[in-house]
């Protein structure tokens, strides 16, 4: 999942994105309207945690903005404004949830999660192929009813591979959206946790490769 965090006060917009990218999100931060908006033009993010009050360009516009690009991100507020019209007002923008501050990590975790399994084409709840089955709201992974261990980027590998429900996901895809701006985009990050991820799946592989194109989880 990429998820973009614009926040001002540049010790939580860190924090949360060290905190986001453990749970294994590709996360970006920025620190005012301006970058934000420079970021969203080039970028597609599932989930934008948005700070109200930003320098530069108000985090109102921000989010009527992403609303009037109908770009598919969804919008999660995140503001010190707690009154019942504040919070009604920010959804009145096109905000998708809204969380005032101060608020729990992991209850932010999991809003930002429940947004982001609200694309655009509905997804079942439980993602499966053949014997394996990933559920992304309890955040596990099984295969023939043995329970995976990964690591948070195979995880989200996986659960992007799933998502994609047969179709072929090149790898840039996989680097945009599991990974963030930082990844070089000549890494073999790709190549390397897929190669893991296949170790942990076992045999009979079901992650298939075509060549100089990308991955797939279904028949060949």
């Amino acid at each position: 999942m990429r998820v973009l965090v614009v926040e001002d006060f540049e010790i939580l917009a860190r924090t949360l994105g060290t905190g986001l990218r453990r749970e294994g999100m590709a996360v970006d931060v920025v620190l005012d309207g301006p970058d934000a908006l420079d970021h969203l033009a080039v970028t597609r993010y599932d989930v934008v945690v948005l700070d109200r009050d930003l320098p530069g360009v108000h985090g109102d516009e921000i989010c009527r903005r992403i609303v009037a690009g109908d770009s598919g991100s969804r919008v999660l507020m995140l503001t010190a404004a707690s009154t019942v019209k504040q919070r009604v007002d920010g959804l009145g923008l096109g905000a998708d949830d809204y969380l005032p501050k101060p608020f729990d990590f992991a209850e932010l975790v999991a809003r930002i999660r429940a947004l982001g399994r609200r694309p655009s084409t509905s997804l079942p709840p439980i993602l499966e192929s053949g014997d394996l089955i990933l559920d992304p709201s309890l955040r596990t992974a099984s295969r023939a009813g043995r329970r995976l261990d990964l690591s948070p980027k195979e995880f989200a590998v996986l659960e992007h591979l799933l998502a994609a429900q047969g179709r072929l996901v090149p790898a840039e895809e996989l680097l945009e959206k599991v990974w963030d701006e930082a990844a070089d985009p000549f890494t073999t990050a790709v190549k390397t946790t897929i190669r893991r991820l296949r170790t942990r799946l076992g045999d009979p592989p079901v992650i298939h490769t075509v060549r100089e194109a990308g991955y797939r989880i279904g028949p060949r």
